[in-house]
């Protein structure tokens, strides 16, 4: 089973390899022109993810954020969105999330925080959260939107998609589809 469809496991103690690990993700998402990332993108089975909408005009101000071992333990209202992600690329589908999550985590101290989290920063990190529990945005979508969706996510399986960046795709991602 590939990386993107088992559930992270969780990280017990912060040391060198975590903070490069955390360092190089951040690089990544950005070169990636990405607003998230999770760790298992990355090919490591962690749960760590982290998140930064700044480079977007109406969330200039915001900080980035870095999620360990996160846990969603409430949800508010339903909002609809167009989303998309790095280890699916020139796919993007309009998905129905929770409009706030309040969420706890850890920090790179390994400090337990609780946070709550709206509007683009809610959606980001739900999204995020579940690539730790091995769960693809594309999963949310009725049948309709997954035939749409067919042949981009076969030409991904068999690697047809060019990226700056690298994938970690394999044969098994998109069951179902």
């Amino acid at each position: 089973m590939n990386i993107l469809r088992k559930k992270a496991l969780p990280v017990k103690k912060i040391d060198t390899k975590i903070i490069s690990l955390v360092e190089n993700m951040f690089y990544t998402m950005r070169n990636a022109d990405g607003i998230g990332l999770a760790a298992p993108q990355v090919n490591q089975n962690l749960a760590i993810t982290i998140v930064d909408i700044s480079c977007i005009e109406k969330y200039k101000d915001a900080k980035p954020i870095l999620l360990i071992n996160p846990e969603i333990r409430e949800i508010y209202g339903e909002c609809v969105m167009s989303e998309g992600c790095l280890s699916i690329p020139e796919v993007r589908a309009d998905v129905l999330r929770p409009k706030q999550v309040f969420v706890k985590y850890h920090d790179l101290e390994m400090n337990e925080k609780e946070e709550e989290f709206d509007d683009l920063a809610a959606r980001v990190v739900q999204h995020e959260i579940d690539h730790l529990h091995g769960k693809l945005f594309v999963d949310y979508l009725n049948p309709d939107d997954k035939k749409k969706f067919k042949k981009q996510l076969a030409d991904i399986k068999k690697g047809k998609i060019q990226t700056d960046y690298l994938l970690h795709l394999y044969s098994d991602d998109f069951h179902g589809y």
